[in-house]
């Protein structure tokens, strides 16, 4: 078949393609480049691809063209590659593509120069975003926008095998909101929810870099706290109950405060989920069965 034929089908394909040398003077750019691009061959041909016409980068904003260059890349070892990048359009603003590279040899198998295929990724990363939203919405509590119970058991379970595994400590506390029931009953359901809702966000903004604040149900909360044994899991329910404690639910003209009481429980190697939560609970209750606005914490680890 005829370079003419393969001209034809190559540039009446969907994806980008072009051709470089190996100083990567683009030799050939198709009608697929031009649309995803919206530079005319006419443009490019003959200019090098690193002279700042679709100056890639990758998605921390870092340039490509001038350093982690795929198809300079391949030039070099002629291996085969393939990445995720953005462009910059004829128009100015970015476009995420995949991009596939692949050396171009000779009859002698000498590098000559490389193809680059690239696709539009447009509807790839909506896809994903869509992905990443759906999910945030399946693990999120829509009332305080914490973590819910559903994220809380898969974020548990992987603490659990963590620990199992390579020895990370954890402490599990559960919070009540005290006299709840109460605040309700004078001030209405509308006054409760706000309360949920300060409560909430009084713990997430005491959380630490890796901590993990969820809404386990109705007044109660679940924090999962990384490292350190008994006495830093109690630190750690003592501020969460003192930010609580100084924080104000405002309800109409009303300035309402509320407390916690807290139940701490440092997981046990090879300690079951359910042990672990029963002690916490257990703790939990002896704190609100001894004055509410305080911190109790476990004794050892129950069975595995």
């Amino acid at each position: 078949m005829s370079d003419e034929f393969h001209k034809t089908v190559v540039d009446n394909i969907a994806s980008g393609v072009y051709y470089v040398d190996r100083s990567r003077r683009i030799t050939y750019w198709n009608r697929g480049a031009e649309r995803i691009t919206g530079y005319d061959a006419r443009e490019v041909v003959g200019r090098h691809c690193y002279a700042n016409i679709l100056a890639h980068v990758d998605d921390a904003g870092n340039a490509l063209c001038h350093g982690a260059c795929p198809l300079a890349a391949t030039i070099s070892d002629g291996d085969q590659r393939e990445a995720d990048v953005w462009l910059r359009h004829r128009d100015g603003h970015r476009r995420p593509v995949r991009v596939r590279a692949a050396a171009i040899r000779d009859d002698a198998g000498r590098i000559v120069g490389a193809v680059e295929v690239f696709d539009d990724a447009t509807a790839l990363i909506e896809a994903r975003a869509d992905v990443a939203a759906a999910r945030h919405v399946a693990l999120t509590d829509p009332l305080t926008e914490l973590a819910n119970r559903r994220a809380f058991d898969e974020a548990l379970a992987a603490r659990i095998q963590k620990l199992l595994r390579h020895g990370w400590p954890f402490a599990l506390l559960l919070a009540d909101i005290d006299h709840f029931k109460a605040l309700n009953d004078r001030h209405g359901h509308a006054a409760g929810d706000r309360a949920l809702q300060v409560v909430a966000a009084s713990l997430r903004d005491a959380a630490r870099a890796g901590d993990l604040v969820c809404r386990w149900g109705g007044e109660e909360f679940a924090i999962l706290v990384d490292g350190g044994g008994a006495a830093s899991a109690a630190a750690a329910a003592e501020r969460f109950r003192v930010m609580v404690a100084r924080s104000v639910v405002v309800v109409d003209d009303a300035r309402l405060r509320t407390t916690i009481s807290l139940g701490v429980a440092v997981a046990g190697i090879g300690e079951a989920a359910p042990w672990l939560m029963g002690r916490a609970d257990a703790a939990l209750y002896a704190a609100k069965a001894g004055g509410r606005n305080a911190v109790v914490v476990s004794g050892a680890s129950g069975p595995p």
